[in-house]
């Protein structure tokens, strides 16, 4: 069982920064590929970003390759995103989501646990 807390979200203009962080419960934090997923207002909830268990491999969807990143951090049981020159469209709320799968996946089925989500305004 793994519960996931994120934090970090707000209210930031066009071309802004921010990062958002989620931390995990549990010893075997590790052992979960995890992942950042989003959902705007009447939307289906996408893929954004993944990162192996070891953090050493990353997946990131084309619509923010190149200006978000998605890190890991195994011993303070953290995955991060941060995001650079944030566009109005990057308005969603944001999940980060734990895969017991073992490889990564960008489908949203492959993912057991959920965040309770941090939203994301980004202004014009």
């Amino acid at each position: 069982q793994v519960q996931l807390v994120e934090s970090g979200g707000g209210l930031v203009q066009a071309g802004d920064s921010l990062s958002v962080s989620c931390a995990a419960s549990g010893r075997t934090f590790s052992s979960y590929v995890m992942g950042w997923f989003r959902q705007a207002p009447g939307k289906e909830r996408e893929f954004v970003a993944i990162i192996t268990r070891s953090g050493s491999t990353t997946f990131y969807a084309d619509s923010v390759k190149g200006r978000f990143t998605i890190s890991r951090d195994n011993a303070k049981n953290t995955v991060y995103l941060q995001m650079n020159s944030l566009k109005p469209e990057d308005t969603a709320v944001y999940y980060c989501a734990a895969s017991s799968a073992g490889l990564p996946r960008t489908q949203l089925a492959h993912y057991n646990y959920w965040g309770q989500g941090t939203q994301v305004t980004v202004s014009s």
